[in-house]
């Protein structure tokens, strides 16, 4: 915005607005620091962008008004309501925050043009627009990792994370509970030259004190854990965000300055005496605390490499490996307490390499414990690639890793807690399966896809699953999907886009020709099985295992021919009954069978996915032959073949093709080829 001056103020306008540029937090201007852009497109002149023109300005204003700086609303003057949020940062006044969100307003359409979901930060504010109204539990794929390419110095690194753990600890907790913006800053001297770490810590306002300060540890551990030691860093999250730095860069007095009494207040200077004595215990202190910490930890670490002298050495490394890839370590004995010793009456179930407990951590939250069996080898690659893996991904859609323990020969991960366990116990059940209405398998199918995208895309890795099915997603209390078991995933480089390998892993039923055959996977081959997962989804039966249908064909099959006769219907799951939309199932299963084409190039990518699965008025191209559709008795010797196999028999024409397969859905990782 820009103001007609009288030409005789020109030079005091001037002169004043040198003062201010010198004096003030810089003005948000150009590109933000980071953006996201949604997959979804709304048209030019649509209903959505006419409520996107009303709600962008409106909520500038209503942020940079609010006492809070912050505004979270929606305009449903007509069909496709347009959702918002927009948050300043605590410290700035109303014209900055004014000032930054306008900035954002443009630079919002500029730079996410047409797209129903977008996110654009600068340094002050936030703004998010969407078409879902799920603003306050939104996407922890929206997150941005920055940091100072400095690290600390390596005499004062002991004391330097104390105190950085302490400050980001107490301005959080202050942050959370304390404030009614759930904004905190704060300051603490590390080294005996008094250098300064500065922490800001912020979540909105809307957020539950609980949740804020779970929000705030999440990203704080995603950082110092991924990242390590710096002299700087951030993480920004639409709910929350936090940054620390060695300089002052934000507003005013910091909210608490650590060791005075009171917040922003420091204690009065009291005699020499009193300041030798303070100088003093403010070295000695961390001293003897980083002394017995460093003790501490050589005595568990001599402890875990103990208990680990008895195995093979190329597992011992592993084992050191783990330990010194991640701080998600938890005592055997917690597990122990939470699990009732890993009672039988709290196993969840059974999985490709060990049993799954419910259990109850000291915090109260609930867990389920993978206990691998201790009498394989291959679980521990597993689970190295899966802790490796899982613990630097945030998306609602993926289980969350709490921790992992590996004491006494034990092999534990603990994961968040997920009631209605997995999607095949509901779906493939005759009476669960009548709670999976028409909404709630589109959501659930909606959501793997979301999730899958965020592995392929939008995470700061790139990772094939490899064993996606119905057993390895989990259902919320909410029947919200979330990916699992990742102890088969492979990580991929920056460009890769496929790879081979000697040794066929999977579950049958699941996995596309080009990686039974050949041993080449890609993304496409996540595609595969998200297919074959969303056409089970669709008619309540499997892929895998013996054929279930009258005609003694596999599903794919089945659903080809009747695609292709205009009777496709007919296959739904009974339970769905008659009263779901046909438009909304013809397209689920249309996409189903796009995934599932032989030709891995004519699968769609997962964004492609997304964008039909969210816009009803994207074109959609016609399917090709589904793989192994007209391959009966292929597929019934790699059945055969592979029953013969776990059963101690002996390799055939088609296990040296490369077959390790599984017919009880546990994934089997054992044969190579000859």
């Amino acid at each position: 915005m820009f103001l007609s001056l009288p030409s005789s103020s020109s030079s005091l306008f001037r002169l004043c607005l040198l003062l201010f540029l010198l004096h003030s937090p810089p003005v948000a201007a150009g590109d933000p620091i980071f953006s996201f852009c949604g997959s979804g497109n709304y048209s030019a002149n649509s209903n959505y962008e006419v409520n996107l023109d009303i709600l962008l300005p409106t909520l500038a204003n209503d942020a940079s008004l609010s006492s809070t700086g912050f505004s979270n609303l929606s305009i449903s003057q007509k069909p496709n309501p347009a959702y918002g949020l927009a948050l300043c940062r605590g410290d700035i006044n109303t014209s900055l925050c004014l000032s930054c969100l306008n900035t954002s307003n443009h630079a919002i359409v500029r730079l996410c043009p047409y797209k129903v979901e977008a996110v654009v930060w600068y340094d002050l504010c936030l703004l998010r627009h969407s078409s879902q109204d799920s603003l306050a539990t939104t996407e922890e794929s929206e997150e941005k990792l920055t940091w100072n390419g400095n690290d600390i110095t390596t005499d004062v690194v002991p004391l330097f994370k104390n105190q950085l753990n302490e400050l980001l600890s107490t301005i959080t907790h202050w942050a959370a509970y304390n404030t009614t913006r759930k904004f905190a800053t704060g300051e603490v001297n590390f080294t005996t030259d008094i250098r300064t770490i500065y922490g800001l810590v912020q979540c909105t306002p809307d957020l539950g004190a609980g949740p804020c300060q779970q929000c705030l540890r999440e990203i704080i551990q995603l950082l110092l854990t991924g990242v390590g030691l710096k002299q700087g860093g951030r993480v920004l999250r639409v709910q929350c965000n936090f940054r620390y730095e060695l300089y002052k860069f934000y507003d005013g007095a910091s909210t608490l300055r650590l060791g005075s009494p009171t917040p922003g207040n420091p204690a009065r200077e009291k005699g020499n005496k009193k300041n030798a004595t303070d100088i003093v215990l403010k070295i000695a202190i961390p001293l003897v605390s980083s002394s017995l910490l460093i003790s501490i930890t050589c005595i568990c670490f001599w402890t875990r490499w103990k208990s680990a002298k008895n195995l093979p050495l190329d597992e011992e490394d592993n084992l050191e490996e783990i330990t010194h890839s991640e701080s998600l370590l938890l005592d055997l004995s917690v597990l122990r307490a939470a699990t009732a010793n890993f009672a039988e009456e709290n196993k969840l179930g059974v999985g490709g390499f060990g049993a799954v407990y419910k259990g109850i951590l000291p915090n109260r939250q609930e867990c389920a414990v993978k206990r691998l069996s201790t009498t394989s080898r291959q679980g521990l690659a597993e689970l190295k690639n899966e802790l490796v893996l899982v613990a630097h991904l945030r998306h609602k859609n993926l289980v969350r890793l709490l921790g992992v323990c590996l004491e006494e020969q034990e092999k534990l991960l603990a994961y968040e807690y997920v009631p209605n366990r997995s999607l095949d116990t509901i779906l493939f059940d005759p009476v669960k399966r009548e709670q999976l209405n028409w909404e709630r398998r589109h959501k659930i199918i909606r959501g793997i896809a979301r999730g899958l995208l965020y592995l392929h895309e939008d995470s700061q890795l790139r990772i094939i699953h490899r064993d996606l099915k119905a057993g390895n997603i989990l259902l919320d209390a909410d029947m919200n999907p979330k990916i699992s078991d990742f102890g088969l995933a492979r990580l991929f480089g920056g460009d890769q886009s496929q790879s081979f390998t000697t040794r066929v892993v999977g579950t049958f039923g699941y996995m596309p020709p080009e990686y039974v055959m050949h041993g080449q996977f890609s993304i496409k081959s996540d595609v595969y099985s998200y297919g074959v997962l969303v056409l089970e989804i669709l008619t309540g039966r499997k892929n895998s295992g013996s054929s279930n249908s009258e005609s003694g064909r596999y599903l794919l099959a089945d659903i080809w021919e009747q695609w292709n006769k205009g009777t496709v219907l007919e296959i739904l799951d009974s339970c769905l009954g008659s009263h779901c939309p046909t438009t909304e199932v013809l397209r689920c299963i249309q996409i189903g069978l796009l995934c599932v084409q032989e030709d891995p190039s004519d699968r769609p990518n997962m964004s492609t996915v997304v964008m039909l699965l969210y816009s009803d008025s994207a074109s959609i191209q016609a399917p090709s032959r589904p793989a192994f559709c007209t391959r009966q008795s292929v597929m019934d010797s790699y059945a055969h073949a592979n029953e013969f196999n776990l059963r101690g028999g002996i390799h055939n024409q088609y296990l040296d093709r490369l077959i390790t397969v599984s017919l009880n859905e546990m994934s089997v990782t054992e044969f190579e080829p000859r």
